[in-house]
């Protein structure tokens, strides 16, 4: 708020995950007003970082924003992070492949990829336009930001109906407790080792 008030033209401003902390759409809105406001009345230059995809799409309506990623490497299913700025938005999300890395069981990965693939399939993506309503992403951008098309929900409840043994149940409701956008990085992780640890002991059991 200070920033959006007090900034000028002359301002350098550093701005990160603007929108966390309330749900996607709200965070969406509020990330989407700021960074027209900062564009087109303060003027001013600015390092936006943001996690919604939908926003690459000002680039297209905005002259003087451009979209700039830091470059990951993907081989075999592993993830090399090459610390280098380049040109263009980011072209996938890697929120699977971290929680691969965090130690979250092969198993639960595999799932959660299945459910991404689906996910995606049934979603229509959006990113920001001037028109004031989202237009349809570019092709190989992903994103669960997207609004769902057709079925709306009841493909949602299509992913959810094979039903869960009781560990992964447990796992799933600690998950339903949890606002992400609320947690410290540090807490993050706990609460990934948390339901890695209910998941292994299953494993763990059913081995003895």
């Amino acid at each position: 708020a200070h920033i959006m008030r007090r900034a000028s033209p002359s301002s350098l401003v550093l701005l990160d995950e603007v929108g966390r902390g309330t749900s996607t759409f709200d965070g969406l809105s509020i990330a989407w007003a700021m960074t027209e406001d900062i564009a087109k009345r303060i003027s001013c230059r600015t390092l936006f970082a943001t996690h919604y995809h939908q926003l690459v799409g000002l680039e297209d309506d905005i002259p003087t924003l451009v979209n700039i990623h830091v470059q990951i490497a993907e081989a075999g299913g592993r993830l090399k992070f090459l610390h280098t700025v380049a040109d263009g938005p980011c072209d996938d999300s890697y929120g699977v492949h971290v929680a691969a890395l965090a130690g979250i069981p092969a198993d639960v990965i595999e799932r959660a990829r299945d459910l991404l693939a689906f996910l995606e399939s049934q979603a229509e993506g959006a990113k920001a336009g001037e028109s004031g309503s989202p237009i349809r992403r570019e092709a190989g951008q992903k994103s669960l930001f997207g609004y769902l098309a057709g079925a709306g929900g009841a493909t949602i409840q299509q992913a959810m109906t094979a039903e869960l043994p009781p560990h992964e149940e447990k796992a799933l409701n600690r998950l339903k407790q949890i606002d992400p956008d609320m947690l410290s990085p540090r807490e993050a992780i706990d609460i990934l080792y948390e339901l890695r640890d209910v998941l292994q002991a299953r494993h763990h059991l059913m081995r003895e």
